[in-house]
């Protein structure tokens, strides 16, 4: 049986650019320790939007650019990439907060895992594209133990990530 890492969005964009935050920039280290160290496969997902994403309708929502494909902002932290390119993991690029593609891709791999023990998720942001991806895995897998690990994942806000936490518990996702 296999164990997954499902690690979300650690792009630059959400660590130190446009939408970074202190707390995001603070996790870095623990994911690249946790990529390093991990007994299972590796997977990445990628916030990808295009030069019209103030006309979408998350743009609208949320007016800030970011992760426009091809930009230094859109790819994976630089100590993150490396990891990804050493593993040669699967990068799940979206363009929106949960990936279809990751949870099929899981979902029609099983087999080929020799099945799957638990998804481990961290990442970013806790309250946006990590609870929509961590959701998503459930929905497609629900008899697979999900975990996040709170340690090495951020939300826009301190409070937003509390907030994100107890309601994947709530959905029976066990948060470390």
């Amino acid at each position: 049986m296999q164990r997954l890492l499902v690690v979300v969005d650690m792009q630059n964009d959400f660590i130190d650019g446009s939408l970074g935050t202190e707390e995001a920039q603070a996790i870095v280290p623990g994911v690249v320790e946790r990529i390093k160290t991990f007994d299972g496969t590796v997977l990445f997902t990628r916030d990808t939007h295009t030069e019209n994403y103030l006309q979408t309708a998350e743009g609208k929502k949320l007016p800030v650019e970011h992760c426009i494909k091809g930009t230094k902002g859109w790819e994976l932290q630089a100590d993150i990439a490396a990891l990804q390119k050493e593993l040669n993991a699967p990068v799940f690029d979206k363009i929106t907060f949960g990936s279809k593609g990751l949870a099929e891709y899981i979902s029609d791999n099983i087999v080929a895992f020799g099945g799957i023990s638990s998804i481990v998720v961290c990442g970013l942001c806790t309250d946006i594209c990590v609870i929509s991806n961590v959701l998503l895995l459930k929905a497609y897998l629900p008899e697979i133990p999900i975990v996040v690990d709170s340690s090495i994942c951020a939300g826009v806000t301190p409070e937003s990530h509390e907030n994100a936490l107890r309601a994947m518990e709530m959905c029976q996702i066990e948060i470390v």
